[in-house]
């Protein structure tokens, strides 16, 4: 031991309350200034790396990048407390059309427009842009305690990733998986730019089925098809129906005649339509439908464009050329009308399509846009996943993995906008030569001429995205890191962007790297609010996890997100959760302040043993529960499953060490015995030390400011090794016995607070136990049970029952009598409970009026409801205790 002064030095270091807001800054801001966050590449370590999903420069933390990244900070700190070289890679994404469309409303407020600052100047302005404001999301990511290795942050525009984009382009293009072509591609009228597939949000519409008579370009008749689009009839080129449809099997006339344009246009047969759909003919418009480009494609049929990039008719519309697609839309129905071709309108719900960024209706449209081939990176990927080199967890998404990548269409990764990866791709003005570089050339390579245009359309983001696990490594280069920390351990993202940045990741990784570029892949849930609703502004439900810490604390807001991560389960978030997380913190801070009452000056380099056969039975049980305890924490970390890691954490420091533990070694910590006191003092400094450390990852700031109160010279808790099982610990024989024992005196205490005994009154107990190895165990245990009780006399029976007058409870095979005579007044009690009987009987004749009113169901918002209905249960449960207490009272009277 150490000297006594400086028990009070390292008790003062506590504060009475934990207050939360000093201590985060203060330690994130040593953790950074003493770079306890940059990744090591010692070769005779295994190595353990991760890189952030990263968030767009132009956003702001949500809960999702809360869950997100704290599942992330848990299995980083884990990692290197595990002695493994740890890398986590942060950084940000450029966001194209996000960035360009928050600068463009700044420039609105200047009544500027891009186009008129010109393309160089508007560059200059976004990055300005990022310099002032694109740290905020990284800022708030500190905040959380994230761990990253803040010396490698990375940003998809930087010079290296630029680099690498310009690489992977140019190579895929030379290998011919990088295509220019004419196709049908989504586009957004409002963004101005092309969106690949996924980029498009498609939302039950009801709308209209319009059916329109197209007559035969010979004789009478006429053939009716039908279409939600009518104002693209205007660039139909054909009529298709199924070659097997026998209703079409004897058509007069292999022609029609396109209604409102006079065009004579013929009827082809193609198996891809749909008979079951309006009439079994089909329209076919080859410039605004990918299906019916793909019908024009099979037919030699030519693509009629009528409508501009800003959704509005153009020349080839005719007279409704100038106006917008839905003004068309209700001019050609007119039109029809009078024109008697309009056959009937019916109502229709259908998927419609909407820009992901701005909500635009999304028009299909005929354009030249740059494709990737991916199908023969995928098969490398679904192969991949199906040999095991990648899992996905949870499993349950496989399936709807493979579905996807089988069906994978070519992805377009052009867009119209100026913020972004330039397509690296000129044309010589003068001999019209394509040429893909990844440097900036000179000269045409054709004819060596040096007027050579670049082309002016940018990369999609998620095309730099998919090359993030290497190029963060400094792929093109050949570097240490790269050769060390690739492929990544485990990738931890939202279920919402497999497709749009796993998949992708997954390909190019293998495609480049010629290896996977990463082993596991967690797919996280939704958080959503305490009812299940999914968070939304227009909802007024979100809750803002910078507030949540402000209000509750980093550790509280961390150690929730953790406990409610069940794989493939949506999170329930409530502020009364976060709370009750918030207690859990405060229950550490002051169990670690009880303990440094008595163990400050502890030698932290004394060992505990308990092989000894004299080690008590608290001090035997709590650490084989401890070790019981970190191989749960450690079989669920490695599994991923951070919700059971968080609940054996919480069940073993709350209900064990807290709750039970330290109430049971407070006589040998006030002993006089020095032996007995010092012994438990030992265990108390081994089990505090370790729980700390276990709890580190989940909640790091609590954690690292206790740690730095405990006894002896300590640097920070991240360099410490993570506590490990200890075979030396197990004692199945104290934990059964500890159990027995914890049982009798919870039941005691249940028969006291039931009867409300004085808390200050001693009883009398009855134990009556067949079993004589529990009856043996009792009277070794006796003064414990005794202690925690406030019993007097504790009489341990093989059989019989317990005397009248007396309430009994039943644990197990045992039954516990306390005899009352003395201790309670019972008609005093029973009018007590008359009165209370009567109060909560009013209080739910009220409840039960509010939730039979059906103006009250209807009109009041839905939480305070709920809230109704909880009251409800509460009162009728109070109600029952309060029927069984009398009951017994009763009984105990007669």
């Amino acid at each position: 031991m150490t000297d006594k002064a400086d028990q009070t030095n390292k008790q003062e270091l506590l504060a009475k309350a934990y207050e939360f807001s000093d201590v985060e800054s203060r330690w994130y801001e040593t953790w950074q200034n003493q770079k306890t966050f940059t990744a090591t590449m010692d070769p005779s370590r295994p190595s353990f790396s991760i890189v952030i999903p990263p968030p767009n420069v132009t956003g702001v933390l949500h809960v999702g990048h809360a869950l997100n990244n704290t599942m992330q900070d848990v299995l980083v700190r884990y990692k290197r407390m595990m002695g493994y070289n740890t890398l986590w890679v942060p950084g940000t994404d450029h966001a194209g059309i996000a960035t360009q469309n928050v600068v463009e409303r700044q420039l609105a407020a200047e009544d500027i427009t891009r186009h008129d600052m010109g393309r160089d100047k508007f560059i200059e302005r976004v990055w300005q842009w990022k310099a002032q404001s694109g740290g905020q999301i990284i800022n708030q990511l500190k905040r959380l305690g994230c761990s990253c290795d803040w010396d490698r942050e990375r940003f998809t525009m930087d010079e290296g990733l630029s680099r690498a984009v310009r690489a992977v382009f140019s190579r895929l293009y030379q290998e011919g998986l990088i295509y220019k072509g004419d196709y049908i591609i989504n586009w957004c009228p409002r963004c101005h730019t092309a969106l690949a597939d996924l980029e498009v949000e498609h939302e039950p519409t009801d709308g209209k089925l319009y059916r329109i008579r197209y007559p035969y370009s010979k004789g009478d008749g006429y053939i009716v098809v039908a279409t939600t689009r009518p104002e693209t009839m205007l660039g139909d080129t054909a009529v298709a129906v199924h070659p097997d449809d026998e209703r079409y099997s004897g058509l007069p006339e292999k022609s029609v005649i396109l209604p409102l344009v006079n065009r004579k246009i013929p009827i082809v047969f193609d198996s891809h339509v749909e008979r079951e759909f309006g009439t079994g003919a089909l329209k076919v418009t080859p410039a605004h439908d990918l299906n019916d480009f793909e019908i024009a494609r099979r037919h030699d049929l030519p693509a009629v464009k009528v409508m501009d990039d800003n959704g509005r008719m153009n020349i080839e519309a005719g007279h409704y050329a100038g106006l917008d697609r839905f003004e068309c839309r209700r001019q050609v129905v007119e039109d029809l009308r009078k024109q008697g071709l309009l056959d009937g309108i019916e109502d229709y719900q259908h998927g419609v399509g909407h820009c992901y960024r701005c909500a635009t209706v999304v028009e299909p449209s005929l354009s030249q846009q740059w494709f990737v081939s991916v199908k023969p990176l995928a098969a490398k990927a679904i192969e991949a996943v199906k040999k095991g080199d990648i899992k996905i967890h949870p499993k349950s998404w496989e399936n709807t993995f493979f579905d996807w990548m089988y069906n994978i269409r070519d992805w377009c990764i052009s867009r119209q906008i100026w913020w972004g990866h330039q397509i690296p791709a000129w044309t010589c003005e003068a001999c019209g030569e394509l040429i893909v570089s990844e440097t900036d050339p000179e000269q045409c390579p054709q004819c060596g001429s040096a007027q050579l245009l670049q082309e002016t359309d940018v990369l999609d983001t998620w095309f730099s995205s998919a090359l993030w696990p290497f190029s963060t490594l400094g792929w093109p280069d050949d570097t240490e890191e790269l050769r060390f920390f690739y492929p990544t351990s485990v990738l931890i993202t939202s279920f919402d962007i497999l497709f749009f940045w796993v998949s992708r990741m997954m390909m190019m990784g293998i495609h480049f790297m010629g290896e996977v570029p990463f082993k596991d892949v967690y797919l996280h849930a939704l958080v959503r609010d305490a009812q299940g609703q999914k968070m939304s502004k227009s909802k007024g439900n979100v809750m803002d996890p910078l507030l949540i810490m402000d209000e509750y604390g980093t550790d509280a807001l961390r150690f929730t997100m953790t406990a409610f991560a069940a794989q493939g389960r949506d999170i329930r978030l409530s502020e009364e959760r976060i709370e009750g997380y918030r207690y859990f913190i405060n229950k550490i801070w002051n169990a670690a302040r009880f303990a440094l009452m008595h163990i400050s000056d502890c030698d932290p380099s004394v060992t505990v043993s308990i092989s000894a056969k004299d080690s008590g039975l608290a001090h035997r049980w709590i650490l084989s529960r401890l070790n019981r305890t970190i191989g749960e924490v450690h079989r669920s970390l490695n599994d991923y499953r951070f919700n059971e890691a968080a609940s054996a954490m919480y069940q073993f420091v709350w209900h064990e060490f807290c709750d039970w533990y330290l109430e049971l070694i407070k006589p040998e910590l006030f002993s006089d015995s020095d032996e007995n006191k010092n012994k438990a003092r030992a265990v108390l400094f081994t089990v505090l030390e370790s729980v700390i450390k276990l709890l580190h990852p989940v909640i790091p700031f609590v954690t690292e400011e206790i740690w730095h109160a405990l006894p002896g010279s300590r640097g920070s808790i991240m360099t410490e090794a993570y506590p490990e099982e200890n075979p030396a610990w197990d004692d199945p024989d104290a934990e059964s016995t500890a159990q027995l024992v914890m049982g009798l005196i919870g039941g005691i205490r249940n028969i006291r607070s039931e009867m409300q005994i004085h808390p200050s009154a001693q009883v009398e107990a009855i134990v009556i136990c067949a079993n004589q190895l529990k009856r043996d165990s009792i009277a070794a245990h006796t003064d414990a049970i005794k202690g925690q009780t406030r019993t007097a006399e504790l009489t341990v029976l093989g059989d019989g029952h317990g005397p009248k007058g007396a309430a009994s409870y039943i644990f197990e095979d045992i039954e516990i009598c306390i005899p009352l005579a003395g201790l309670i007044d019972v008609p005093k009690e029973l009018e007590k409970l008359a009165k209370e009987q009567a109060k909560i009987e009013k209080q739910l004749a009220q409840s039960q009026g509010k939730l039979g009113n059906a103006k009250f169901l209807a009109n009041a918002p839905e939480d305070v409801v709920a809230k109704e209905k909880d009251k409800l249960e509460s009162l009728s449960a109070t109600l029952q205790k309060i029927e069984q207490s009398r009951k017994r009272l009763h009984e105990i009277s007669e």
